[in-house]
């Protein structure tokens, strides 16, 4: 019997220096090993949904905005057009916490005042309205805005696939603020009343994001709540307030794709 010749690579655990002809092939491998590794963590990264770049404005502080409230389904302030919203623009409203604003019913459709943090992250924005002094009427005609937001124009029946959002969180509040590891604070934070945001798959009618609202035009069903963080499909009627379109959900319709 005979050994391996002398130009064979040949390992030996307890020997500490490889045989030179295992260094290129153990290099090679080490490279691709480096390489695929990289490319995995590309992959897997570019298939997570972006966190956002919402946040609050802590640096302007809390602001004050005047606008026509609207409290259905959820409260909304409408400010007036200007150049960059020429019809106009929808704040969301949100309380403290996990909790929608407390806004008097007796302010709906009146000029107000509305004082808070700002949230921002795209095309939406939402303001914390804070205790004090949080929404008031404004009685003066002359320095209100030229007039409440139009009546709401239909955009007809729509199926689509997409997330349900608390707004407050999506938005900026938290990060991640989608997604099955967000599922149980972003149910809480829609008990709490604050305004959920179907964020779909594809812009719907030029925009993605969509106030939710039950089919009756009222706040979303709590039956919607089992699919909160989760890609769901709904259909229901769209209708754009201003620059806010809101979808008037079916949840009989639900069903994950």
């Amino acid at each position: 019997m005979s050994g391996p010749g002398r130009g064979d690579a040949f390992f030996i655990g307890w020997v500490p220096r490889l045989p030179d002809g295992l260094h290129g092939f153990l290099s090679l491998v080490a490279g691709a090993s480096l390489v695929g590794m990289a490319l995995a963590a590309l992959l897997l990264s570019a298939s997570v949904d972006d966190s956002g770049g919402g946040d609050f404005d802590w640096a302007a502080g809390e602001r004050t905005l005047r606008g026509t409230l609207v409290d259905a389904p959820y409260p909304v302030l409408h400010l007036p057009p200007d150049a960059a919203h020429p019809r106009g623009h929808a704040v969301l409203l949100s309380g403290l916490g996990k909790s929608g604003v407390d806004a008097d019913p007796a302010l709906a459709a009146r000029v107000v005042d509305a004082t808070g943090l700002m949230l921002k992250r795209g095309t939406l924005d939402m303001m914390q309205v804070g205790d004090a002094p949080g929404l008031r009427a404004v009685e003066s005609a002359a320095s209100a805005p030229p007039s409440p937001p139009a009546d709401a124009e239909p955009l007809g029946r729509w199926r689509i696939t997409g997330e349900i959002c608390d707004g407050k969180c999506w938005i900026g509040a938290m990060r991640p603020g989608s997604g099955v590891a967000h599922r149980a604070c972003a149910s809480l934070c829609l008990v709490g009343g604050i305004p959920p945001v179907f964020v779909a798959t594809g812009a719907v009618a030029g925009s993605p994001y969509l106030l939710l609202a039950g089919a009756d035009g009222g706040r979303m069903p709590e039956s919607l709540l089992r699919f909160v963080g989760l890609r769901v499909r709904l259909d229901g009627e769209v209708e754009r307030r201003g620059d806010l379109l809101v979808f008037r959900a079916d949840p009989a319709s639900a069903e994950l794709p």
